[in-house]
């Protein structure tokens, strides 16, 4: 079994309230813009990371990175990328990705807004988790974190950590 904390747009944004629940996890997934690359070494320095470069990444992240990850975790394939669209209404990249790769899990960010839906057409469950960063449009800062056992994707949780604009408290 494998706890997984799912994140995405940072946009250069790092706090102890990610790291803390980084901490809880065995793998961190990354949908992109991860705006630096010190983003990145923080968390890689705490769990292993699977990461892609979403559209404000520069070249030095994407030097690191690719622009989609396909892979298994447990019995589970999971693909991700940073711009998809949604249900039913993916971008070209995706609907090729979906249909050559055949995943159980598309995995994207960039929309800022968490949502998590079964695709029945194409037997995929769709996951993006808003956004954890401060900069952008969404009005709070959100995570997904659930776990994966053999084939079986269980206790999935949204975590909310509070207003973009407001910065967290110290503890």
């Amino acid at each position: 079994m494998k706890k997984i904390l799912l994140l995405s747009d940072t946009h250069s944004y790092i706090d102890d309230g990610i790291i803390k629940y980084a901490k809880q996890a065995d793998e961190i997934w990354h949908a992109g813009d991860i705006g630096k690359i010190g983003v990145l070494e923080e968390l890689e320095k705490i769990k292993k990371i699977i990461a892609v470069y979403g559209n404000i990444d520069d070249h030095v992240l994407r030097a690191d990175l690719n622009e989609t990850e396909s892979f298994y975790c447990e019995k589970v394939k999971v693909c991700m990328i940073h711009i998809a669209g949604k249900p039913p209404y993916y971008n070209k990249k995706s609907k090729s990705l979906i249909r050559l790769e055949r995943p159980k899990v598309l995995i994207c960010g960039h929309s800022h807004i968490l949502k998590v839906e079964y695709d029945k057409n194409n037997n995929v469950l769709f996951m993006n988790p808003g956004a954890v960063g401060r900069h952008g449009f969404h009005k709070k800062r959100t995570m997904i974190r659930f776990e994966i056992d053999q084939d079986k994707i269980q206790n999935m949780e949204i975590i909310e950590l509070g207003d973009r604009s407001k910065l967290p408290q110290s503890s």
